[in-house]
This record gives C-alpha cells, sequence and structure tokens, in this order.
C-alpha cells in the first residue's frame, strides 16, 4: 500500500478559482465522478498550475496569503473565477513572495501544510474572498458530509478537468483510519473520509484543496490511496486545519 500527494509542485501558475481544487497528498489528481460547481460559488479557491496547466489547489486565507500543501511551489497567482482554460476579465495573476512551509514538513504525510505570501495583494471582489478559518480545534465527528472541489483529474486515467468540479465525501471514525492507513495515519492532524464510486471524491491534482463541512473549513487535501484515487477501501485523508490553527495564526500575525 502506498500513499501519494494528489499534487506536483513543478514551480506552477497559481489560477484563482471561484472553485474547489485540492493540491495535496497521496496521489496527483482531480474530482473524479462528481459534479461541476456552480460558477463563482467557491471564490476563495485557487489553482496552482505550471505552464497553462493545473497542478494543484489552493485556498485563500487572506488577501496576501493562500493556504495550500508544503510539497507544493509556485511562482504566479492567477486569479479567475471557474474555467481555467479560459481567459476572463475577472483575471488576476499574482506573483508569490514568500513560501512558509511547516517546520516539521519532512516531504512525507505528515505536516504537509504551507502558507505563501503573495507579493501584492488580491483584488477581493463577488469573485474573489477568502475564507473563515476555524475557531476551534475540537474533535471531528464520523458521519458528517463535506464538500470537496477542484480541476484535477475526472478519472484516474483521464487529464485534469477544465472546470471546477465537486463531491460529497463523509468523514470517518478514526480507528478505522488507523486501521487501514497504519503509520501513514495520524489522528491528531489528519482527518479521513469515505466515499462511492458513484458520488466520487478527490484525486491527482487536487492536493491543497478544501474539505468543508457544515459550511466550515475543517480539511486540506493531503493524500489518497496511489494509482487508485476511486478505491473506496482506501479512505481519503486531508490535513485537520484545526490542529494547525496556531501555526497559521502566527505566521498571518507576523507577516
Amino acid at each position: 500500500m502506498s500513499s501519494t500527494p494528489v499534487g506536483d509542485g513543478l514551480q506552477p501558475l497559481l489560477s484563482w478559482l471561484s472553485r474547489l481544487s485540492l493540491c495535496f497528498g497521496a496521489s496527483e489528481g482531480g474530482i473524479v465522478g462528481g459534479r461541476v460547481a456552480e460558477p463563482h460559488s467557491r471564490p476563495y479557491m485557487a489553482s496552482l498550475q505550471f505552464q497553462g496547466h493545473h497542478i494543484c489547489g489552493g485556498i485563500l486565507v487572506r488577501d496576501d496569503y493562500i493556504l495550500t500543501a508544503a510539497h507544493s511551489k509556485i511562482i504566479q497567482v492567477s486569479v479567475k473565477p471557474h474555467d481555467v482554460s479560459k481567459p476572463e476579465k475577472t483575471q488576476q495573476r499574482l506573483k508569490v513572495e514568500k513560501y512558509r512551509k511547516h517546520e516539521e514538513f519532512t516531504g512525507g504525510c505528515e505536516n504537509d501544510i504551507m502558507l505563501m505570501k503573495l507579493e501584492t495583494k488580491a483584488k477581493l471582489n463577488k469573485y474573489v474572498k477568502p475564507i473563515h478559518l476555524p475557531e476551534l480545534n475540537g474533535d471531528i465527528r464520523a458521519h458528517v458530509k463535506c464538500d470537496v472541489a477542484g480541476w484535477g483529474q475526472t478519472a484516474v486515467d483521464k487529464p485534469t478537468s477544465n472546470v471546477l468540479k465537486e463531491a460529497t465525501e463523509e468523514t470517518q471514525f478514526k480507528a478505522e483510519c488507523n486501521n487501514i492507513w497504519k503509520e501513514h495515519f495520524n489522528s491528531t492532524q489528519m482527518i479521513c473520509t469515505k466515499f462511492s464510486k458513484k458520488t466520487g471524491g478527490i484525486c491527482q491534482g487536487d492536493s491543497g484543496g478544501p474539505l468543508i463541512c457544515n459550511n466550515k473549513l475543517l480539511g486540506l487535501t493531503a493524500f489518497t490511496q496511489e494509482n487508485s484515487c476511486d478505491n473506496p477501501k482506501f479512505p481519503h485523508v486531508f490535513m485537520k486545519i484545526g490542529s494547525f490553527l496556531p501555526w497559521i495564526q502566527d505566521v498571518l500575525k507576523k507577516h
């Protein structure tokens, strides 16, 4: 069994989209199955791109900061609303000034989280808005339905999606996640979800994207089963935002 990050960090371009995208984890890809997101419904989303191609995702948490996976490397941000394949009047291209990876990230599954400071602030409007961070680091119950989204692969053997797609997954008991993922799963800083092939879920290219539960940002896409993101036997894994709140707030406060 092997876990793989759901995104690659080859100095991609960040393209801001008002939809969900993931750039983390255990393989690289996007939403398998699922549904097309309502245009401009997720104004906090960013698409990280390299030479015009989607690589992984990010989340706008302040007008000058993007939250994403620590393994991502971006040189420019492009903010736009829905279809990454088409230029739009609402598009904003912004350079990344600094990368602030979690100090304990070593290239593995744990602490795969990073804040990127933008060289210039994003211009906030109805298409581009930061998401609110959760207030407390509490336990996350099992069987809670959550939304995931991104521009990643639409199937294991298919290319990434031009338009933002989303799907619904359900939180799982920590014991189940530990039993399946063994040493790869750290229940203190991770959440895992179950899904069905019918409803779909995250895949390669979705790393760095959000897990939204009850309209709150609870997770950041981390990893899936390598080369088999659509296998329901292996739950999808997300970094638990609440566990990293002190670190996130400290970085934002200092800069």
